[in-house]
């Protein structure tokens, strides 16, 4: 159902969000337990997720913290390291358990010294995946520091991710946070076995917006917002409906005084207000027919399951919707992300009205 107005769509769901652990997680969890369903969950917390123990007690404080009234499913992934085995990944995916297994290049992004220097060294792991059909999730840069920062995810499909597929074209890959023309041209011309995930801040901001008229510390993330043309890229890829785009927050809190300070850790936190901003994305492309599919449809389909069965209404009212600019946690503020208009839609979840 669609209108001016509304919006009703299945419950939608986060194919890429970091809850963080502790404290932190406990004050983050519920924004995005209220209006998702399930999300992918990032495993570079410390230490990082590479057993079976560590992701099942992972899984526990994630469903210990989450409210009781919300109904919520985290989806577990290893973290993939130069030392993981291939039987171990094996028995993680017959556990049921682990849904994915996520690629950090060492150094990349928060908490990824611990990644993969060396693909070949992971090769046995992958072919595994591939065999198995476990999805691979990468964090689609690469980490030279000789290589510009904004040219970082084209570099990564050249030199890895496209050698990586001509080698084992039946692994199923999910490249995450796609940032520029070139990842979304290259998701595109792909046959099989490749999507990508898209972020709502993504969509929204540009590199000017973090570096233009003083530095923005709350508007720097990595993979890095890039140029204009590769944000309007990346809205054409959203609104066409092609499945092989799908909606990953990338949501990532930090505390404001690791935001601002010297060495500015990367990381926006979007959680509480995620499906506002992508509504009000689509409205101003005309194309609000085509979030349900972004967001409750194309992620399920790649990941072989049902989209969920319950539903929310979307609705515009002409008063904006009011969000706090900061969330207290035990351990400091965080920021919201600000989109940079005010938003007038709400989310209400529908509790017992289910689609079947």
């Amino acid at each position: 159902m669609t209108t001016n107005t509304e919006l009703i769509i299945r419950r939608p769901d986060d194919w890429h969000l970091h809850l963080r652990d502790g404290s932190m997680m406990s004050a983050v969890l519920p924004y995005s337990s209220a209006d998702f369903g399930r999300a992918i969950i990032m495993p570079n917390i410390l230490p990082p997720v590479t057993t079976m123990e560590q992701a099942t007690r992972y899984h526990r404080r994630i469903v210990k913290a989450t409210p009781d009234q919300h109904d919520f499913k985290p989806l577990m992934t290893f973290y993939l390291t130069e030392s993981t085995r291939a039987d171990d990944i094996e028995q993680a995916a017959s556990s049921g358990l682990i849904k994915a297994v996520k690629l950090y290049p060492a150094g990349a992004t928060t908490n990824s010294e611990s990644g993969v220097q060396d693909i070949k060294k992971v090769m046995p792991v992958l072919e595994k995946m591939a065999e198995i059909g476990l999805p691979l999730l990468v964090h689609g840069e690469v980490a030279d520091s000789n290589i510009d920062i904004f040219d970082r995810e084209a570099v990564f499909i050249d030199t890895v991710l496209d050698p990586l597929r001509r080698s084992l074209p039946q692994l199923r890959i999910v490249m995450e946070h796609v940032t520029t023309k070139t990842g979304v041209q290259y998701i595109i011309s792909s046959d099989k076995n490749l999507a990508a995930t898209i972020t709502a801040h993504h969509l929204i901001i540009n590199r000017n917006d973090i570096l233009a008229g003083g530095i923005r510390p709350h508007y720097y993330c990595l993979p890095v917002a890039k140029r204009e043309k590769h944000r309007l890229a990346l809205r054409e890829a959203v609104v066409s409906g092609d499945s092989r785009f799908f909606f990953g927050s990338d949501s990532a809190p930090h505390i404001d005084g690791t935001k601002e300070c010297g060495c500015g850790c990367a990381g926006i936190f979007t959680a509480i207000n995620a499906l506002e901003c992508l509504a009000t994305v689509f409205e101003q492309e005309n194309r609000l027919d085509k979030l349900e599919a972004f967001v409750s449809l194309n992620g399920p389909k790649f990941y072989g399951l049902l989209p969920n069965t319950s539903k929310i209404r979307l609705y515009k009212t002409c008063d904006h919707a009011g969000q706090p600019e900061k969330i207290q946690t035990r351990d400091g503020y965080v920021t919201v992300f600000d989109p940079m208009f005010l938003i007038y839609w709400h989310v209400e979840n529908i509790v017992n009205d289910k689609i079947y």
